[in-house]
């Protein structure tokens, strides 16, 4: 009756008397739906704040002003560097990607500190050799403890350089225990590591990985449980030439590569192949033509039948092929993306992320081309279908890890969805996907970036129709100060931080699990990051850890009942005396109990719907209360303007604890007109407390096929 492995997390506040103020932070898991997305984009003017869909909220964790714990040189500030005494000149290090963790005593410059479990780490996007890697301490909150430098200066200008640049993309690698960090500096790019574990007060050294990684304008960064490193390259091609016609379509210039360790040897990242992805069409790898000594097949990498083919939605046959080998090519320093070009890896329109689908073990990975970023680009014929206003392909493989399997283009950009950037997901159904237009996309269409949310089960044709805007990013006004540079939302990473090799990202799904949390960055201009609050996070502020707050206080207790009537006197007892001045009368009847006043617990309901076996008919509801009490569920949809129960279901909770209903479907008439249809209904639970109190009811909407 409901489509089979959906599932909602849905929470909504109890009534209390009297909570603490982390009493209603969240406890469980997850993440809640979008249901109502911003219906449009800001326009490229003035400086609109930020709009999120209905319910989220964002709150600020560390603001581009905001000092480093260890300052050295200019590496002063969060989000700028100290490098002009006018604030409106100093250099904006742009804080790009980022990754949430939660781990024990990972240490820091200053000894003895308490820097807390909870951290999220970014690699800074500004070039020069003066990007630097940064570590934002949530659990901290005083300011001179809140953000850390993870790169220390060095080299020829000990004060003023790091020797990075154009830092992008970070993960954690936990066969190793380190963080990695991807740089996109065209054929200067590398990916570099440095423990997320502090073994003395001094910064740790950042490793360089050229030898067995190469250098690639490196950007999206991921891992799978065999140890193999997934990378994006983001290198942007010339525009080509079409009949003797120059153009603004550029020719695909980037590869998606996968760097696999020596067999048993996880987390070392020193030796091991390099690999790219081939695709083929009618078993011909789609690959890179020079344009100086093929003009026309590089005119036909952008506008050929191939790289339509790619883009059509069909399902085309792919392998990993090998660029290097350590252990035949040896570990000097390599250009990857030339040995992809001789490997005959396909080149791609600027892949600048991807990730794992959860619940694939790592068999699924989906990653996204961001496109030309020019309207001119999109406008001219043929161009669009080829993916010149960006996309996301899917990488499906056998099993984790295999050297074949199958890729296909699952949404094709256009003028209104275009340029993606990162990727996270949200549960294994739905991905968010953040917007990189730049500013000659902003003017052209006069919109700025937005934060989408895509539905895998969404077909090719009408995934944009069906995607929902999260963010509609705004503008601030430093970003406003430099009319050459608007803000871009970046670093949308959803995660519950687990730094074990069972939690790797990627394993679970986030609906599924604990203390999960949301966050993005809006670079380009104040440099501010934020965490996204759900609104099934909503209840209440959390603790500054995330973990559960302290049990609220108990809620005040309920007005007694009303007393029976008094007995006969006994003979000559003193009137209103407890002693037995003779025999009372028999007790009188107890009054009504008086409602018991709210329970001073954490004042949630957490309610998971799971859709069981479509053609069993059946789907059931599980809900985790804290009391005794009674739940009821129904499912209704309407049609011509009257509702129809498709389901419903009842059951009781004897104490606190869970309690699973088994939704029964309707037989009627109406319901029955529904079958086999794909509609829209709305799920209604409600909790009724024992003992009378309030009860409490949320309503949901979900797809169903009855």
């Amino acid at each position: 009756m409901i489509p089979s492995n959906k599932e909602h997390t849905l929470r909504k506040i109890v009534p209390v008397a009297a909570v603490a103020a982390t009493g209603l932070a969240a406890a469980a898991a997850a993440v809640a739906q979008i249901t109502t997305g911003v219906p449009a984009p800001n326009a490229a003017s003035g400086t609109p704040a930020n709009v999120l869909a209905a319910g989220f909220t964002s709150s600020i964790v560390a603001k581009g002003t905001d000092a480093l714990e260890n300052p050295v040189g200019i590496f002063q500030t969060y989000g700028y560097l100290s490098d002009n005494a006018d604030p409106l000149q100093r250099t904006r290090t742009e804080p790009d990607q980022n990754t949430y963790l939660v781990a024990d005593n990972v240490g820091g410059p200053t000894p003895g500190y308490d820097y807390g479990r909870h951290f999220l780490i970014q690699g800074h996007e500004n070039g020069g050799n003066k990007a630097y890697l940064t570590r934002i301490n949530l659990d901290v909150t005083d300011p001179d403890h809140r953000v850390t430098l993870l790169s220390a200066p060095g080299g020829a200008n000990p004060t003023n350089q790091t020797g990075l640049s154009s830092v992008d993309g970070s993960t954690y690698d936990p066969f190793n225990g380190k963080l990695l960090f991807s740089s996109e500096s065209g054929n200067t790019g590398r990916i570099v590591s440095t423990p997320l574990k502090w073994a003395t007060n001094d910064i740790p050294a950042v490793q360089t990985l050229d030898g067995s990684m190469g250098r690639g304008g490196y950007e999206g960064v991921n891992l799978d449980p065999q140890g193999n490193v997934y990378i994006a390259e983001d290198t942007g091609g010339s525009g080509v030439t079409d009949n003797g016609t120059p153009t603004a379509v550029k020719q695909p210039n980037s590869f998606i590569y996968r760097f696999k360790p020596l067999a048993g040897s996880r987390g070392e990242l020193q030796h091991g192949k390099l690999q790219a992805l081939q695709v083929s069409v009618d078993g011909q790898p789609i690959k890179f033509h020079d344009r100086a000594t093929d003009p026309a097949g590089a005119r036909d990498d952008a506008l050929g039948d191939a790289i339509k083919t790619l883009h059509s939605g069909a399902s085309l046959q792919a392998k990993w092929v090998t660029v290097h080998d350590t252990e035949v090519d040896g570990t000097a320093s390599f250009d990857a993306n030339a040995a992809a070009k001789k490997a005959l890896a396909t080149p791609l329109k600027r892949p600048e992320n991807g990730k794992f689908v959860p619940g694939t073990d790592f068999a699924s990975y989906v990653f996204n081309e961001t496109g030309d970023t020019d309207l001119t680009s999109g406008q001219y014929p043929g161009a669009a279908e080829r993916g010149a206003y960006g996309a996301y392909l899917r990488l499906d493989m056998p099993t984790a890890g295999a050297d074949e399997g199958t890729v296909k283009t699952i949404v094709l950009g256009d003028k209104d969805h275009t340029a993606f950037d990162n990727i996270t997901f949200l549960d294994k159904d739905t991905f968010l996907t953040t917007e990189d237009r730049g500013d000659t996309l902003h003017n052209q269409l006069n919109a700025l970036d937005s934060v989408w949310s895509y539905d895998l089960g969404s077909s090719y044709a009408n995934a944009n129709g069906e995607a929902k805007r999260l963010v509609a990013l705004g503008r601030d006004t430093e970003s406003a100060n430099d009319q050459h540079t608007n803000n871009e939302p970046t670093g949308v990473f959803v995660s519950d931080g687990s730094a074990t090799q069972a939690g790797l990202l990627g394993a679970g799904d986030p609906a599924k699990q604990s203390g999960v949390r949301i966050f993005m960055t809006q670079q380009h201009g104040q440099n501010d990051t934020f965490e996204i609050t759900a609104p099934d996070e909503a209840a209440g502020d959390k603790g500054p850890t995330g973990d559960p707050g302290p049990q609220g206080p108990a809620g005040d207790q309920g007005q007694s009942g009303d007393h029976g009537a008094a007995g006969d006197k006994g003979a000559n007892g003193d009137p209103g005396q407890p002693g037995p001045v003779g025999q009372p009368g028999p007790v009188g009847a107890q009054g009504p109990i008086g409602p018991q006043g709210p329970k001073g617990l954490s004042g949630t309901i957490t309610i998971h719907v799971v859709f069981d076996d479509l053609i069993a008919g059946s789907a059931s509801v599980k809900g985790k209360v804290n009391g005794p009490g009674a739940l009821t569920a129904s499912l209704k949809t309407t049609g011509k303007g009257k509702k129809v129960a498709l389901a419903s279901g009842k059951g009781s909770v004897k104490s606190t604890g869970a309690v699973t209903l088994k939704l029964k479907r309707s037989t009627s008439k109406a319901a029955r007109k529904y079958k086999g249809k794909k509609v829209t209904a709305t799920l209604a639970v409600t909790f009724r407390p024992q003992h009378g109190g309030k009860a409490s009811t949320f309503t949901r909407k979900v797809t169903v096929k009855p």
